[in-house]
């Protein structure tokens, strides 16, 4: 019962046909006919998808690179100022329903007469 490993054995030297000697660990594999390859692009989230299609067509890294950081950083943005824009139309809801609220309660009868004969007057030239 022997428990150590196998000894390491020098490599063998062969002799290609052209004449040089090689290790056969540097033998090169025999000739298959050409490979090919196949290439899947699977449901991913589009940014996943686009720096896949950038890798495969070889525009490098620094395409990959600005995918995954301007990516989210333009999905921020935009939503970033979706929200403002959102919220300054709630704040001028807000404001003209005040203004409003706030002429209405101190208007004067003078200018409830007022505002009735200019729409008499204005059915009138009809």
């Amino acid at each position: 019962m022997n428990h150590l490993p196998e000894p390491i054995r020098p490599p063998k030297v062969v002799q290609l046909p052209d004449g040089t000697h090689v290790y056969t660990d540097q033998v090169p594999a025999t000739y298959a006919g050409p490979q090919v390859v196949h290439q899947h692009i699977h449901q991913a989230a589009p940014d996943k998808t686009v720096q896949r299609l950038a890798l495969g067509s070889g525009v490098g890294a620094g395409a990959v690179a600005a995918g995954v950081y301007f990516g989210p950083l333009l999905v921020g943005a935009l939503t970033a100022i979706a929200a403002n824009l959102a919220m300054l139309a709630f704040l001028a809801l807000v404001l003209g329903w005040c203004v409003h609220t706030v002429v209405k309660s101190i208007g004067s009868p003078d200018a409830a007469a007022a505002a009735k004969n200019v729409r008499q007057a204005r059915r009138k030239r009809r």
